[in-house]
């Protein structure tokens, strides 16, 4: 079958390509799925470029992507959940990474029936982005009239914590660019903030929670415009001691400017080392299916242009996600 790959790390063009390989056999707790689609995130091309081979160990050459959507074609003896035929949408575990390829084996209790009232391609962008922004913002205790600040709001994780935030009834702040300032208002956010003409430190302050997915500086500023005994929930910041558990990281203490921040003002600060989850994958085709939640999708690429769209989804341009097409 056919796999887009790392063969080794550098930049894209050069650390990616399309290659023959087996298709692969399942264990007794596996589904093997025919893939209709697969949706790209920012961390595979990370990884290809060897930006977090400190944290994650790959064995050279190996099939990249997280998220799928596609059929089942084969079932392990231990597996009584799905059916031959079922569709299905995964964010696979790590050790299953994968998904941009013709055929992929997966745990079947990471494994969820995707939304009917939509297209392979729409469900492959939901796992990754919506499980993360689902653990960020549950770990973070969001209920109704919180006021809560998004970060990046047309990212991924952006334009899906916006309409799950809404969902639960908060009031929702967002940044972004001034191109997708009606695009992220049309998700439902009830105050879109254009980074390039305004300062969202004046517009936002006092909330309830600060949903930072841009990291560096960003995290350190959320403890500015967060009120007292608020939260600020990250998923790219410094990891907390849970988190630093789930990394395997031994010995974990918050550094210390950020300890310091957060005791300052009694915040809770909270890092979101996402795992994947079929019971959130449920939640989610509910949330779809009854309206709640839409998916949003910039470009689709055909297989054979995996490494093209890898490219796009790295100049950070996207509007939505990305998604590499095998149908």
């Amino acid at each position: 079958m056919k796999s887009l790959q790392i063969k080794k790390y550098g930049e894209i063009k050069d650390s990616l390509s399309i290659n023959e390989i087996e298709k692969p056999s399942v264990k007794s707790n596996q589904i093997l799925v025919e893939v209709k689609a697969a949706s790209l995130n920012p961390i595979d091309y990370k990884m290809a470029q060897g930006h977090l081979k400190e944290l994650l160990t790959l064995d050279l050459p190996v099939t990249i992507g997280f998220d799928v959507s596609g059929v089942v074609v084969e079932k392990g003896a231990d597996v009584s959940d799905f059916k031959i035929g079922d569709e299905i949408y995964s964010r696979v575990p790590q050790e299953e990474m994968g998904t941009v390829a013709e055929f992929v084996a997966i745990s079947a209790d990471k494994v969820a029936k995707k939304p009917e009232n939509i297209s392979f391609e729409e469900a492959s962008g939901l796992p990754l982005t919506g499980i993360t922004a689902i653990q960020a913002l549950e770990k973070a205790g969001i209920k109704e009239d919180d006021r809560i600040l998004i970060h990046a709001g047309s990212g991924g994780v952006g334009s899906f914590a916006i309409q799950y935030a809404k969902a639960k009834g908060a009031i929702v702040y967002t940044t972004t660019s001034s191109k997708n300032v009606d695009w992220v208002k049309a998700l439902g956010a009830d105050r879109v903030i254009d980074y390039k003409e305004e300062d969202y430190k004046e517009v936002a302050n006092n909330l309830d929670i600060v949903f930072d997915t841009l990291g560096d500086d960003y995290t350190f500023d959320a403890f500015e415009i967060v009120k007292e005994g608020g939260v600020v929930t990250s998923i790219v910041g410094p990891p907390d001691e849970e988190s630093a558990k789930i990394m395997g990281i031994k010995d974990y203490k918050l550094p210390e400017e950020l300890s310091k921040l957060a005791k300052e003002k009694s915040v809770a600060y909270k890092h979101t080392w996402m795992q994947p989850n079929a019971a959130q994958l449920k939640g989610i085709k509910t949330m779809v299916e009854e309206g709640d939640i839409k998916p949003t999708v910039d470009l689709i690429y055909d297989f054979k242009d995996g490494i093209d769209a890898y490219e796009y989804l790295a100049t950070g341009r996207a509007e939505g996600k990305v998604i590499i097409s095998l149908s």
